[in-house]
């Protein structure tokens, strides 16, 4: 009968008889979630009585009800890039809200502060304006919205392996921001119509929806995104390049604040500046910057396919789930096929569960090969492997359809077992057995 291999325990835990140290309070998981959760309450709490204030309270269910209309689409178009490995979406509500709360406060308290003091130092409030949209907010903005992607790189590693994660908690961090800035805006301009009486197509808020909605939802999350992919191309360093890992996220973070610094000077630049710098720089970078993540998603679900054949060939994954899992459809194909038959909905979960294990398993074997599996590589990999295996049963006929619907079942390659020594004619205790051992890969063997 097939037994699951025995669940392996930290190699960096204590000694069998030896005393377990009890962390300090301040150390404790609770204690940090509990301190977020409320600095970011306390921070949502705060901007909101702001921004009420400036806009009053019509103007914010106003401002409020006309921002939340990119917010669904750019959300959903950041998932959608995350879909190969999708990382969890605590991760994403807490970029969220820290944009919307955290930076949104920090950028109006700092901005409203840096140019009062150099409107009374130069007594100018026409040239502290300018200066303050062209060089004090893209500073203040982007550090904030910056501060967002340091934390989850710093404290959620495991969740932060590339380009594509740093483009997604970036994004979704700026589109947070967009939204209390958008609240902002619109609910100023509905006030503005209020007093002159204005409405329909020629008032402030329809001409104010139609720059920052409709032709521009995009610009904070362009502008964030490069700090994300500097902090991307720093993940996918070894951990001792020190300094790469520094310079590559504040090489992003300047160019951030450089295009920022652009967008909000284009009204300086005459009476067309505005659609100059739309045409002449905003597209073409959107453009670029979407071709890149698409072509590194591309890439990871290459490396997926690249990966898990080592994995196949020891018998943990079928010979055509490589395959499979490399390929967006054949996912796809295999939860429909799960939702439709026994099981329904909670067998299509356990695929994607599956397909999700699966693909980080290949994304943590090609860290061990550039050395930046770290030293728990081991253990991560056989609690991967415990994962696919308590799913297996659901997941192996959903994706075996999917293979027969895409492409013919792959032959499976000729090298020796991954993790095991040639046979020369011997059967092969297979994973399913009680024989058979967890892989023994060894990333630090040169």
């Amino acid at each position: 009968m097939a037994t699951c291999p025995p669940y392996p325990t930290h190699p960096t835990g204590p000694a069998d008889g030896a005393p377990r140290r009890h962390a300090h309070w301040w150390q404790r998981k609770w204690v940090r979630y509990g301190a977020l959760v409320t600095l970011l309450a306390i921070s949502g709490l705060v901007i909101l009585a702001l921004v009420r204030r400036q806009t009053g309270t019509e103007g914010f269910l106003v401002g409020l009800g006309l921002a939340v209309f990119p917010v669904p689409l750019l959300v959903a178009a950041f998932r959608w890039l995350d879909r190969v490995e999708p990382g969890p979406w605590r991760n994403l509500l807490f970029a969220f809200a820290w944009g919307a709360c955290a930076a949104a406060l920090i950028a109006i308290v700092a901005n409203s502060f840096a140019t009062r003091w150099i409107a009374t130092a130069t007594a100018d409030p026409t040239s502290a304006d300018t200066l303050g949209a062209t060089v004090i907010a893209p500073i203040v903005e982007e550090s904030a919205k910056a501060a967002a992607v340091l934390l989850v790189f710093l404290f959620r590693k495991r969740d932060f392996t590339g380009i594509v994660d740093g483009v997604v908690i970036a994004g979704v961090t700026a589109t947070g921001f967009a939204f209390t800035e958008n609240i902002l805006y619109l609910g100023t301009a509905f006030g503005t119509d209020q007093l002159s009486g204005d409405s329909g197509l020629a008032s402030v808020t329809a001409a104010t929806f139609f720059v920052r909605v409709v032709m521009s939802p995009f610009a904070h999350p362009l502008f964030t995104v490069l700090t994300g992919i500097g902090f991307g191309i720093a993940a996918l360093s070894a951990e001792h390049h020190h300094v790469r890992r520094v310079l590559l996220p504040l090489a992003g973070l300047l160019l951030a604040m450089g295009m920022h610094a652009m967008w909000n000077g284009s009204s300086s630049f005459g009476e067309f500046g505005f659609f100059a710098v739309y045409a002449t720089f905003m597209v073409p970078a959107f453009a670029l910057l979407t071709w890149l993540v698409i072509w590194t998603r591309q890439r990871e679900l290459r490396t997926v396919r690249a990966e898990l054949p080592a994995y196949a060939a020891a018998g943990w994954l079928s010979a055509s789930e490589p395959y499979v899992l490399g390929s967006m459809r054949a996912r796809r194909l295999a939860r429909e096929y799960a939702a439709r038959h026994p099981g329904g909905r909670p067998a299509a979960r356990s695929v994607a569960e599956y397909e999700a294990y699966a693909t980080s398993l290949a994304f943590l074997r090609h860290r061990a090969r550039d050395g930046r599996a770290g030293p728990d590589f081991l253990v991560r990999e056989r609690k991967l492997l415990h994962e696919l295996w308590l799913r297996r049963e659901v997941a192996r006929p959903a994706l075996a359809y999917a293979a027969r619907a895409t492409a013919p079942v792959p032959v499976p390659p000729p090298w020796p077992a991954y993790g095991y020594a040639p046979t020369y004619g011997r059967p092969h205790p297979g994973p399913y057995g009680t024989a058979a051992p967890y892989p023994t890969y060894n990333p630090y063997r040169s």
